[in-house]
């Protein structure tokens, strides 16, 4: 929910290499009242020194159908740098989306396309709600749209688990995001997010594992939560 604001430390195995932050804000989009969404990350210390990361996406979202209207992507990861916009439409046509990217032009895609941030964010408020009915090993499949082309988000639920943090110990919802084996990953549930398994249902860890090793993305500080934040205290 707007206000809503969450920072990560980000680790290479027990070497601190980046930062991150996640928060909403109330805003403003032709016009119209969005949800402002935006997560940052970048590498530092040795890492950035050694190989400089600093991501920024944002996305504006419909506060009613969840629906991504406007998103960026802004990357510089090394010498590498992208950046796009993308404006959403889900009302001219009745059976599909019209996508303009500044990059790639107009594309036609099928109704209900989410942005990398609208689909976790719909995933928090549409599908965790309702996760008592979740059995371990279901999947939900929300469909993106991502480097300007469709990209199905499959996240298979594991079951509850409960998460040492920084705040505390916190009960949490377990899911793969299903990967691709190949380049980076060896198998398909090589990332794994914690959601909090309250009425927040806050991601609080991420892990991936890859070739070279893990990476961890876990909450260091929260603010503007909905409801309190259900913690058992550090022994």
């Amino acid at each position: 929910m707007p206000g809503e604001r969450v920072e990560y430390a980000i680790h290479y195995g027990v070497i601190q290499g980046g930062i991150a932050s996640l928060e909403i804000r109330s805003d403003t989009f032709s016009g119209k009242h969005v949800y402002h969404s935006v997560f940052q990350g970048k590498t530092t210390g040795v890492a950035d020194a050694i190989f400089r990361v600093k991501d920024i996406y944002e996305s504006f979202i419909d506060p009613v159908t969840q629906l991504p209207v406007f998103s960026i992507r802004n990357v510089q990861e090394g010498r590498y740098r992208r950046y796009n916009e993308v404006i959403f439409d889900h009302h001219s046509r009745a059976d599909s989306a019209i996508l303009t990217s500044n990059l790639t032009g107009v594309h036609i895609t099928e109704q209900g396309i989410h942005d990398i941030l609208s689909c976790f964010y719909y995933f928090r408020n549409h599908h965790l709600p309702d996760y008592q009915n979740l059995k371990k090993g279901d999947m939900i499949i929300i469909m993106t749209w991502f480097t300007d082309e469709l990209y199905p988000i499959r996240l298979r639920y594991l079951g509850t688990d409960e998460v040492r943090t920084k705040v505390g110990k916190i009960k949490c919802l377990k899911f793969n995001p299903v990967t691709e084996k190949g380049r980076l990953f060896k198998t398909e549930d090589d990332v794994s997010f914690w959601f909090t398994a309250d009425k927040n249902f806050l991601p609080i860890k991420v892990r991936f594992d890859i070739f070279v090793g893990s990476f961890t993305a876990e909450i260091t500080t929260f603010e503007g939560l909905k409801f309190p934040l259900e913690i058992k205290k550090k022994e």
